[in-house]
Order: structure tokens, then sequence, then C-alpha cells
């Protein structure tokens, strides 16, 4: 009778770990259930949230897609400033022919003719003999044109008194910025390749004489000299711009406040 008393107590203990070893497998299907039900969902949103998007290796047709939605765009944008400085010059009775290029005048700057210059600038033909066999130069930088050299040409018609300026096709307005990525030049949503023309209408000849004494076309015309970078001044007695598309709202600029000075 002795040696049947284990066998009892160990009958007697197998039951609280049986209900135990089905507590622990009820709850691993739960988690192992939940884990998927997780998986399954986020899955779910990364096809919706990816369903409109493409993957492509393709830069340049990126690129090119941009370059038309900008296009597009811009053009739709024209048409309704042209509807809104339509209707602003109905309702306003200040003379349509004295409206400028100042900021906030219009939401359209209208086409303008007159005396002008226009100068080109184009990299030099020269890099290709710099190129060594692995296809790269130390000094290609030199050879090619760069923002600096466009904005150097730009402040200078200005300070000469340039009344109007289009750089490629683009008028210049009061938000315009001239950025360069290599030799590409980006202006209003669009890339240019040089050579790179800016037209300017106004007093010719204090233009002129302004691109001359601006220290900075100095520098690039000595690399005109040295390295074959490209310069191009036309003088002309009529120059015309076609009208565009300019701020629908006045820029606001900074003053002094002069109770804080006292």
């Amino acid at each position: 009778m002795a040696g049947e008393k284990p066998n009892g107590n160990d009958g007697q203990k197998a039951k609280p770990h049986a209900k135990h070893g089905m507590h622990h497998s009820a709850l691993g299907t739960l988690s192992v259930a939940l884990i998927l039900a997780l998986v399954g969902y986020m899955l779910a949103i990364n096809v919706r949230v990816n369903r409109t998007v493409t993957s492509t290796s393709d830069t340049t047709g990126l690129v090119e897609e941009r370059e038309n939605k900008v296009g597009d765009l811009r053009h739709e944008i024209n048409q309704m400033s042209a509807q809104i400085d339509s209707l602003k010059n109905f309702t306003n009775s200040k003379d349509v022919s004295q409206i400028s290029e100042e900021a906030g005048s219009g939401t359209v700057l209208k086409a303008v003719r007159g005396p002008g210059v226009t100068v080109t600038l184009n990299d030099s033909p020269l890099w290709q003999q710099k190129v060594d066999a692995t296809g790269s130069a130390v000094n290609i930088n030199d050879y090619v044109i760069h923002q600096q050299d466009v904005e150097s040409v730009v402040n200078a018609l200005w300070a000469g008194g340039a009344e109007s300026m289009q750089i490629q096709d683009q008028r210049v307005l009061p938000t315009t910025a001239v950025r360069c990525v290599g030799n590409v030049l980006l202006l209003h949503g669009k890339k240019y390749s040089p050579p790179f023309t800016i037209a300017a209408i106004g007093p010719v000849d204090a233009m002129v004489s302004s691109l001359d004494e601006s220290p900075s076309v100095r520098i690039y015309k000595e690399y005109v000299a040295t390295l074959g970078l490209g310069w191009k001044l036309e003088r002309s007695d009529k120059l015309e711009f076609p009208k565009a598309t300019s701020m629908l709202q006045p820029l606001q600029y900074a003053t002094v406040d002069e109770k804080a000075q006292q």
C-alpha cells in the first residue's frame, strides 16, 4: 500500500500540468493569429499606398514627365491669370497703359518692346581637348558656364538701367531665381542647356558700360580670352518680349521701425 501512494499523487498532479499546457497553447495560437492579421493589414496598406506609384530607374523620363507637368500647370496659370487681369482692368479705373512690371501691379506682365542688348554665354569648345582617357578632366569646370556667370550679367544689366529682362524664353520676375546644376540652367521649373541668352530692354549705352565696368564680367572675359568661353554682345534697336504671368501677391519689404530707434 505504501508503494501505491506515489502513483496516486502523480495522477492528481497531472491534471494541473495539462491545464497549464493547454493555456500556453491557446495563447500561442492567439499570438500567431494576431501577428498574421497585422502582417496582412500592413500588406494591404502598402498595396493601397503604392497602387498609383510607378517604380522606374529612368531618371531622364521622370525629369521629362515633371517638365511636361510643369508646362501644363503653367499654361493653366497663364489662362487664369489672363482672366483675373482682364477682370481687374474692367473693374479698375487705372489706365491699363500705365501698368508696369512693379511687384503686385498685376497678374500679367504686358508685352514690351524697345531698344536693348542681348548677351549670349556659352561653354568653351576646348574642354574636349582636356578630357583624358577616363572621360574626365581636372579643371573641366573652368570650361563651362556657371550660375555666377549668368548672375553677373543679369546684375550688370540691372545696374545699367534695364527696364525689362528675359533669360532664354522666360521673362525675369521679381521672384525669379537663377540656379544652375552643373552647366544646366533651371528657370521657372524648366531646364536649359548652353548657350544662355540674356536680353534686356533699356538704355543701350548705359547697359553696355555697366557690363564693361562690372568686376565679375571682367573676370569672365578673362576666361573668354584664355579658355575660349563664349561671349557675344549684340545691340538692338527693337527687342520684343511677350507677355508673361506675374505674381498674384505684391512683395512686402521690411522697413525701419523709427519708434524702436528713439
